[in-house]
């Protein structure tokens, strides 16, 4: 069990820190169980096998020249980042340059991120707030 949750964390390209963030596991734990000095339960393993995209066999996975990882699932017609984020596409990546793609990836997981992070801070400040958006 140890070897697996390694094997797991080592293939989403995290740290132990930011596997553990990303997750809520405490560090800790994580050390502990990646050491064999306890055990996760089998239910553990198995939810986080499933939200990395390297548990899936379809997928083509590309990797940065900074070795960012990124996915694309042509059954699911989506591309996804070591963090398990996923976005659906219209457009089929067969023939599209591997160099250009991942600029491409590089930019759309970047809006991604500042979308999100926009999100979230609409939300944080709503909460404290006393005001509603109309369009």
């Amino acid at each position: 069990m140890a070897t697996e949750i390694r094997e797991l964390r080592d293939a989403s390209g995290l740290t132990q820190k930011a596997f553990s963030e990303l997750y809520g596991i405490p560090v800790s734990t994580l050390r502990k169980w990646e050491q064999g000095e306890s055990s996760p339960p089998d239910y553990v393993v198995r939810l986080l096998a499933r939200s990395l995209p390297q548990s899936r066999r379809s997928l083509r996975t590309l990797k940065s020249r900074d070795g960012t990882l990124y996915y694309y699932d042509p059954g699911r017609n989506s591309v996804l980042d070591a963090k398990g984020n996923e976005i659906l596409i219209r457009e089929s990546l067969d023939g599209v340059k591997e160099q250009n793609l991942l600029l491409y990836l590089e930019d759309l997981f970047e809006d991604f991120y500042a979308i999100q992070e926009k999100f979230n801070r609409d939300c944080y400040y709503d909460k404290r707030e006393d005001i509603v958006w109309s369009r």
